[in-house]
């Protein structure tokens, strides 16, 4: 009777925990010191051979980061090479420049100094060095990576949560396509993670990453499984994270206890931990619906990838509410801390959701950023074809589900 007047009695009768393995071998290297081990962490992985130092626009010169990352290189005696130009939503033709000068280069590790487009870019060379055919294959599912050289990071936009994940997203400009892979071999072997190199991120960017975490937080939350309340209040609690501390990273963009904060969160939020259990097989748990549906924002229109799921994530909550409620009404009591009936919770918490996002600057609607419905059936398409039929998993969506997505937003 306690059980079930605490309304938990539905959730243990039911089913036991799904099975799952987890294996996550990043060392993470966390805090105000945390560079000066980068040059013996790579001498260490790359025993004697050279390092690839990939990056991005140029803001890690500007920081100071990049006199520091090469201080410790060189202190390590560790020869290395460079390659700039990573640019936001990650380009297949980098990665194909990356993986060929790795190969002339005879490069044994690869450092990725940036965040999430470097790395991915970084996990998906690394993989091209030792494959013989176009690392593309690996997106377009020619092919599986299975092996890679090793990689390291250095992280400077929490967001992603690229630096100690199996995935990578990669752009095809020439197909209009944004495609994600996942494989064992492209988890970096550690992670130097020091919020004071986030202090100088754009306000947009900043509110872009926290976007970015929130939106990997819902989609591992909504889930059919019933036996998962540990990772479902994990979750919640992550999600109440990001939504108190992104608003202060804007107020206060130097405060290394915000920053540090937002830093762990990224981390945790894509490094599969919250998936344990939650999934219908031993993969991965979660919807990721919605990070389809973006993807073809970002591939049609270039787009940050935060603020395409800012706008998105509210629009699929709508969709789906009307098929499977139960667990946005649980997120909203418990993340929100809302009253009422069951469709006035769902109600306010979209409303809150959204209110969030536009409080740090996203976009919620695509007529906030000047995207009309020309590409709506195509990209509905094409986010089903590369899922193959298989497009989210809380609520299976069809290409008509898809476009009318992307009408509600």
């Amino acid at each position: 009777d306690l059980v079930r007047s605490r309304g938990l009695g539905d959730v243990y009768k039911r089913q036991f925990l799904n099975d799952y393995i987890y294996h996550n071998t990043t060392k993470i290297i966390f805090g105000r010191s945390a560079e000066k081990y980068i040059g013996s962490e790579c001498k260490a992985l790359a025993d004697g051979g050279k390092v690839l130092l990939l990056l991005g626009g140029g803001s890690a010169k500007k920081s100071g980061l990049y006199d520091k990352v090469v201080a410790s290189l060189n202190e390590s005696g560790v020869e290395f090479t460079e390659l700039w130009g990573v640019q936001p939503n990650p380009r297949i033709d980098k990665v194909r420049e990356a993986a060929m000068t790795a190969k002339r280069e005879n490069v044994s590790l690869i450092l990725a100094v940036g965040g999430g487009s470097v790395i991915d870019t970084a996990k998906a060379a690394a993989a091209g060095a030792l494959y013989d055919g176009d690392p593309w294959d690996f997106y377009s599912g020619a092919a599986k990576p299975v092996k890679a050289l090793p990689l390291g990071v250095v992280l400077t936009i929490p967001a992603a949560g690229s630096e100690s994940s199996m995935a990578s997203v990669i752009s095809n400009p020439e197909t209009n396509e944004k495609i994600g892979c996942s494989a064992e071999c492209y988890l970096p072997r550690f992670a130097v993670m020091n919020p004071e190199n986030t202090y100088t991120l754009p306000p947009y960017q900043t509110a872009c990453g926290a976007s970015d975490m929130l939106a990997h937080l819902m989609e591992r939350y909504f889930v059919n499984a019933k036996c998962c309340d540990l990772t479902d209040r994990l979750i919640e609690g992550a999600a109440q994270t990001v939504i108190r501390f992104a608003p202060l990273a804007l107020e206060s963009p130097e405060d290394y206890d915000i920053r540090a904060e937002l830093m762990q969160t990224g981390c945790i939020a894509h490094n599969n931990l919250l998936d344990c259990g939650r999934g219908e097989d031993i993969g991965r748990g979660g919807d990721w619906a919605s990070h389809q549906l973006e993807h073809q924002l970002s591939a049609y229109y270039d787009i940050a990838h935060g603020a395409g799921l800012a706008i998105i994530f509210p629009a699929w909550m709508k969709f789906v509410r009307k098929s499977n409620p139960a667990k946005l009404e649980q997120f909203g009591r418990r993340v929100f801390h809302l009253e009422g009936s069951g469709d006035e919770v769902i109600d306010m918490m979209i409303s809150e959701l959204e209110k969030f996002f536009r409080s740090i600057g996203m976009p919620t609607r695509l007529s906030d950023i000047n995207i009309g419905c020309e590409h709506f059936r195509e990209m509905a398409e094409n986010a089903v074809r590369i899922k193959h039929n298989k497009l989210g998993s809380y609520v299976r969506l069809t290409a008509d589900d898809a476009e009318e997505i992307y009408r509600l937003a």
